[in-house]
């Protein structure tokens, strides 16, 4: 074993200059002012001495779990999984152990003045049965203890993981969601990929930008973005007296229009491209408002094929329905995935945060030092400690998710893929519903006759919607539109049913009206381009049964409709129609679902 490794428990770990763990273990007891031939010394460091033998034997532990992992069937995995849990569990005991002769010693050491209380209790008595507790601890704290000098040393420079140095930077609750989310978004390929927490999804996508993106840089995003993010890209990034990005938007979702799109830019913007100016293509699949999902794969394909970086913000698709990192190829996965944690994954509507998620060496290298990493198209490439998300903003700016916000959402991830199944369900059901009503035009690429119909059967989980669609009664085929002031009428109307509210993802369906709200900062023009008109609605779908929302709907219709437009709710299917459309499709995804599953033979494999 490296002498590094031999070293790593030493209190003295980077000055040292002994390896025997006999020698370390007396080198630790004259550091701290025992004299190691004393019965306290001798006993302490028989056992300091034990714990640095038995440091080097995990490692070689790690060291045969990650050659042999790979070559072993399920059967052994459980052993060698159960194996090590229990040595985590005797290492606990061992620290219990501990705690009585610490104690006394603390205790010791005290005193008998009153104002001793406001020191408060001594953590490291209490926290080793923190190790059972059966879902991540809640740590509500700002500092954290620190072993001893060295350690603090290597812990400021992210060579100690196990000391979080303050809770502007990390939590190990919020590093347990971290963790977390990478699993669920990458799956095999999660030992490849970190993710960093932010306060909401907006602050995780102002974190990668501002990580990435340099003055004068280009960005070439997808036209339907959420109205926020297009704020944060036009009205800062894009302003001469910020950064002075160029930005430029294609209107496609496949790979053709993004090729293209990326070819009129690199004859736009040759001039910045002439002076060394970077290009990043930022994109939302499936997008806000309209649901509609981008050829990702092809487009990171085609990006990276130019040495050009993707951002994804995939919080509409979840890494349930478009587990884009998931992906075989390197060259078709994208650089970053976000999320906003505050939408389907949480699921409440009760907190707010975000995440970003990329490769290992893009967010976290140890200061003052550097790795070589083999870039998706094969080339090799050094990456430096300053160049990675964390040195470069998360440590400076504080992104800070705190421990709160992070178990809520760990809690809500629980159930987060039984709540998006039986919401693409409920989508179908109204998609279908609303759009079979001719003054009602429904945006959702789960219709067939939808535009986007093909890339959501291609790139989404058995073809199923992002709870996520908009309509409008803008008329068509000649036929008028709904009267603005009606639609106004009809849309106070909708509650509370339909809960009018500035967010998506909750357990209630929601309704709003984006040209009022998400995306009032855009120009007419904008709107225009984004398609939405002043009578489109973003209908976010919850968890109720779909016919209470119908019904609700065509009530407000009734109500706020039908005095300037006659006969406008007999043009609804019947009910017998939409009871038996209903159960066809919750079988139709119930069994699609089942049969995707893997089967008992498979998870016994």
């Amino acid at each position: 074993m490296a002498i590094e490794e031999r070293r790593q428990l030493s209190p003295l770990r980077n000055t040292t200059n002994v390896d025997s763990a006999q020698h370390l273990a007396i080198e630790q007891a004259q550091h701290f002012g025992i004299d190691p031939d004393s019965d306290f010394g001798r006993s302490m460091v028989e056992l300091t001495s034990r714990l640095y033998e038995a440091n080097q034997a995990t490692h070689d532990l790690w060291k045969i779990t990650i050659d042999g992992l790979a070559t072993i069937d399920r059967q052994d995995r459980i052993a060698w999984f159960n194996a090590k849990r229990f040595i985590s569990f005797q290492l606990a005991k061992i620290l219990d152990t501990l705690q009585n002769p610490l104690r006394a010693s603390y205790q010791s050491i005290t005193t008998d003045h009153p104002g001793f209380a406001t020191k408060g209790a001594y953590p490291l008595f209490d926290n080793v049965a923190a190790i059972f507790s059966a879902t991540p601890v809640i740590t509500r704290t700002a500092t954290y203890l620190f072993a001893c000098t060295e350690w603090v040393e290597d812990a400021f420079c992210g060579r100690e993981p196990l000391h979080d140095i303050y809770s502007r930077l990390m939590n190990p609750t919020s590093v347990s969601l971290a963790n977390h989310i990478v699993d669920l978004e990458c799956g095999a390929e999660a030992n490849r990929y970190m993710a960093w927490n932010f306060n909401s999804g907006m602050a995780a996508i102002d974190g990668i930008m501002s990580h990435l993106v340099n003055r004068d840089d280009i960005v070439l995003a997808s036209r339907n973005i959420y109205g926020g993010s297009y704020q944060l890209l036009h009205d800062w990034y894009a302003k001469e007296s910020k950064l002075g990005i160029a930005l430029s938007w294609f209107d496609g979702y496949d790979g053709s229009a993004f090729a293209v799109a990326l070819d009129e830019l690199m004859v736009t913007h040759a001039d910045r491209l002439a002076e060394g100016r970077n290009v990043f293509i930022y994109l939302e699949s499936p997008c806000n408002p309209h649901g509609y999902v981008l050829d990702v794969p092809g487009i990171s394909r085609i990006a990276h094929e130019k040495g050009f970086r993707v951002i994804v913000d995939s919080t509409v698709g979840t890494p349930f329905l478009h587990p884009l990192l998931k992906v075989s190829d390197g060259m078709q996965r994208p650089d970053f995935v976000v999320h906003s944690y505050t939408k389907e994954l949480t699921g409440t509507g009760t907190t707010t945060a975000g995440v970003v998620i990329g490769r290992n060496e893009d967010m976290f290298i140890p200061k003052h030092t550097s790795t070589d990493v083999t870039w998706p198209d094969g080339s090799p490439r050094t990456v430096n400690w300053d160049e990675s998300l964390f040195w470069n903003v998360y440590y400076i700016k504080g992104g800070f998710l705190d421990a709160d916000k992070a178990f809520e959402v760990l809690n809500g991830i629980k159930t987060y893929e039984m709540r998006i199944l039986q919401k693409t369900i409920n989508t179908i059901l109204l998609a279908r519903v609303l759009a079979a009503h001719p003054d009602i035009n429904v945006s959702c690429p789960v219709l067939p006759e939808n535009a986007n119909h093909a890339l959501l059967a291609e790139h989404m989980y058995l073809g199923l919607p992002a709870p996520l669609f908009t309509l409008d009664m803008e008329g068509r085929d000649g036929r008028p539109p709904v009267n603005p002031r009606f639609f106004k009428r009809f849309l106070d109307a909708l509650e509370p049913a339909v809960g009018m509210q500035v967010s998506l993802g909750q357990t209630n369906s929601l309704a709003l009206c984006p040209a009022m709200t998400t995306h009032s900062e855009l120009s007419e023009s904008a709107l225009a381009e984004a398609g939405i008109a002043a009578t489109t609605l973003r209908i976010s779908v919850g968890l109720e049964d779909p016919r209470l929302f119908l019904a609700h709907f065509i009530g407000a219709a009734r109500l706020a409709l039908e005095p300037e437009h006659r006969g406008f709710c007999a043009l609804f299917p019947q009910a017998t129609e939409i009871d038996t459309l209903y159960a066809a499709i919750h079988r139709d995804v119930s069994q699609r679902h089942i049969d995707a599953s893997p089967g008992i033979a498979e998870l016994m494999a």
